[in-house]
C-alpha cells in the first residue's frame, strides 16, 4: 500500500501524540507508585559512635543505617559527619562548613554529641548551649532533626547527673523535634557488643543501636516526604 505524503504526515503526527501522551501516563504512574521518589539524604552529625571508630569500612553505624532504610524501601542516603573526639563544642564548631560542603542540603540530620563532654567533664551548661545551637542552626536552614541522648553515670556528682540527663529531652521539647534517648540503648555496658575499650560498639553493637534507632529515622523521613 502506498500512502501519499500528507496522509503519512497525518499518521506519523498521531503516533507521536500517542507517545507523548503514553510517556506522561507512564510517568504519572510510577511517581504516584513511588519508583521516581527522590532520594531521601540523612547527615550523621556525631563523634566517634557516629564515625565507625576502629571499624571496618561498611560496619559504622552510617553505612549500617543506610542499608537497614533500603532494606526497608527506603531511597535514602546516609552522610557519615562524626568526627572521633568531638565534643558538643567542636560539632557546634564545623557545623555550618559541614553543612556548606555538602552535595545536597540533608532532610535529616541525626544529632549525636556529648558524650565527649561528660569524658572531659565539661559542664553541662555548656552542652545545653552548644546542643540547642547546633539544633538552631539545623531547622534555620530547613533540615529535620533527630537528637540522640546519652546517660551520665553517677561518678559525675548527683546535681550534674541530673542536669545532664535533662538536656536532652528539654531540647527536643522546646524545638519539637524528635528524640531517641539513649544512643547506646540495649549496648552499653555489654561486653560482647563492645570494642575492647568498653566504650564503643563492635559491628555487632553497631546493629543493636540502628534496629534501635531506624524506625525513628524512617518515620521522621516520612514526614518529611
Amino acid at each position: 500500500m502506498v500512502l501519499r505524503n500528507g496522509v503519512l504526515e497525518h499518521y506519523v503526527y498521531r503516533l507521536r501524540r500517542f507517545l507523548v501522551h503514553a510517556t506522561f501516563a507512564t510517568l504519572c504512574v510510577l511517581a504516584a507508585s513511588g519508583a521516581l521518589a527522590q532520594e531521601k539524604v540523612v547527615l550523621a552529625f556525631g563523634d566517634s559512635l557516629t564515625a565507625g571508630y576502629q571499624l571496618d569500612p561498611g560496619q559504622g553505624f552510617a553505612p549500617q543505617l543506610e542499608r537497614a532504610l533500603q532494606a526497608e524501601g527506603l531511597d535514602a542516603r546516609v552522610i557519615n559527619a562524626g568526627v572521633s573526639g568531638d565534643t558538643s563544642a567542636r560539632g557546634r564548631a564545623r557545623l555550618d562548613w559541614t553543612l556548606d560542603n555538602l552535595d545536597v542540603q540533608p532532610d535529616l540530620a541525626i544529632v549525636e554529641l556529648g558524650a565527649n563532654d561528660l569524658l572531659r567533664g565539661l559542664p553541662p551548661q555548656e552542652t545545653l548551649r552548644n546542643l540547642n545551637a547546633i539544633i538552631e542552626t539545623l531547622t534555620a536552614r530547613g533540615i529535620d532533626v533527630l537528637l540522640t541522648g546519652m546517660v551520665a553515670p553517677p561518678q559525675i556528682g548527683e546535681q550534674a547527673q541530673r542536669y545532664y540527663n535533662a538536656i536532652f529531652p528539654f531540647l527536643a521539647n522546646r524545638h519539637e523535634i524528635g528524640l531517641y534517648p539513649f544512643f547506646m540503648r540495649g549496648v552499653a555496658l555489654r561486653p560482647h557488643l563492645l570494642l575492647d575499650d568498653g566504650l564503643h560498639p563492635n559491628p555487632r553493637g553497631v546493629s543493636v543501636v540502628v534496629a534501635g534507632i531506624a524506625p525513628q529515622v524512617i518515620a521522621a523521613l516520612n514526614e518529611a516526604s
